[in-house]
């Protein structure tokens, strides 16, 4: 007599992978691995600023008087000019990236090299005005949280050229595209990044 066939035990047929563990998760609920690490760098980054804003706030606190000894003024027209500089890079690469989606390569180019180049033209008045200002770190707490802050700032847009310059130089090559545009939109989450900060240390820093 033949032996009844014995049917095969669920999810052990020749179709099974042997998937071990949850199931892969929808793309849709996932972040880009270049998006989240762009954001998670920037909250790291705000944690450091926020520990010498936290020093900058503790000497205005505890000392009687001006925010500068006397005799140490900050160059405040200057430095208003300059945030405007800075203001409008953040303008241009905007204007850099809608071109791009819109096809408009020339636009995008364009919008690259003037970003790059006003991002320059703050970084070159920044170091002119360390030459001029009239004090150093280490001549009392104020200055030494004036290099601290600015010259932090001035590190993260000394980054942030080097980032546009990449950018700048592969779209005068034409590597960017209306459907490839990632390249440059992760950079400029970072340039938006040292704008905005800016705003916060020329407030605290020269008009508060």
């Amino acid at each position: 007599m033949e032996a009844a066939a014995i049917p095969a035990a669920p999810g052990h047929g020749h179709d099974d992978h042997h998937h071990h563990g949850p199931p892969p998760a929808n793309r849709s609920s996932r972040a880009e691995p270049a998006m989240l690490g762009m954001l998670l760098f920037i909250i790291s980054e705000i944690m450091i600023f926020g520990a010498f804003f936290t020093a900058y706030f503790f000497i205005r606190v505890v000392q009687d008087g001006a925010w500068m000894p006397e005799g140490d003024h900050l160059p405040v027209a200057i430095a208003g000019v300059n945030t405007a500089i800075l203001l409008s890079s953040s303008l241009t690469l905007h204007w850099a990236e809608t071109a791009l989606k819109a096809g408009n390569h020339r636009g995008f180019r364009v919008g690259m090299l003037t970003t790059f180049l006003l991002g320059l033209t703050f970084l070159f008045i920044q170091v002119n005005e360390y030459v001029h200002i009239g004090f150093a770190p280490h001549d009392h707490a104020q200055g030494s949280i004036f290099y601290g802050l600015t010259g932090l700032h001035g590190a993260h847009v000394f980054i942030g050229l080097l980032l546009l310059g990449i950018v700048t130089l592969r779209a005068f090559r034409g590597h960017f595209s209306a459907d490839d545009h990632r390249g440059v939109e992760i950079p400029g989450i970072y340039w938006h990044f040292v704008d905005v900060m800016w705003i916060v240390v020329y407030t605290t820093i020269y008009v508060v």
